[in-house]
Parts: structure tokens; sequence; C-alpha cells
């Protein structure tokens, strides 16, 4: 069975978008016409920075941290990250990040795929360049 999709090989600094979402700079490793099951970025977190929390009701999202640390606030709870952690989320997870002297840096995967305008909810204030409001609860 041939398939549709086509093979990607994206090199560092070379994704088809780069955009500042608040505190977050993502680069996108699967372009939208290439998406199929699933989304990545490249993202970084400069130091000193939280950011806001978030959550999927679609999405299973998957970070691996590439370099510096920080922390992942889950469900509430603070896990400290360093390069080489491992993070799954299921669906309805709310996480955020904390960096401190140093920026940190991951791999985002979301399974189905997920963007800036699709299946991204905020407990609270929507950060700029996000285009899905906050639900009311």
């Amino acid at each position: 069975m041939a398939s549709s999709l086509r093979v990607l090989h994206v090199k560092e600094g070379e994704g088809t978008e780069t955009a500042r979402l608040g505190p977050y700079e993502i680069e996108t490793l699967i372009p939208v016409s290439d998406e199929g099951a699933a989304t990545a970025y490249r993202v970084r977190i400069e130091p000193h920075q939280r950011t806001s929390t978030s959550y999927h009701k679609l999405a299973e999202e998957l970070y691996l941290v590439l370099a510096g640390s920080g922390i992942s606030v889950l469900d509430g709870v603070e896990h400290a990250l360093r390069a080489g952690d491992f993070l799954r989320l299921p669906p309805g997870t709310t996480h955020a990040f904390i960096t401190s002297d140093e920026a940190l840096v991951m791999l985002d995967v979301h399974t189905p795929g997920s963007r800036p305008d699709r299946d991204v909810y905020f407990v609270g204030e929507t950060p700029a360049g996000f285009s899905v409001p906050s639900p009311v609860t």
C-alpha cells in the first residue's frame, strides 16, 4: 500500500516556520501540507520564563528534552527536567514549564496532530500567537 506521505529530513534551524508564541519559540518540523498522524516541533523556552498552563483535549503529547534544564508542572506537580528526559502527556494533562538560568530545548510531538490554532487550550489567559480561546468552565 503506497503512502501519500513523503520522507522528511529537517536540519536544525531549517524547519518550515519558526514562530514566537508567548514565551515559546516553536520551529515547525512537519509542515501542514505534510501532516499525517502527528505534528512535531522543536520548542525553545528562554531562561527565566514560565509558560501558561495548557492542555489538549484530543492529542497525546510527547516531549524529549534535547538541551538545557527546567521544571515541568504536570497536573500541578513539579518535575525537574534535564537533557535526555522524556515526558508522555495523555490528553487532558495540564502542563507548563519553568526555566531558570538556561534555555530549555525540547522535541514536542502530538498525535493526533495539534497546531497553535487546533486542540490547544489554556487555563487562564491565552498567550500571544495562539488563536484558540480558553474554554469557559
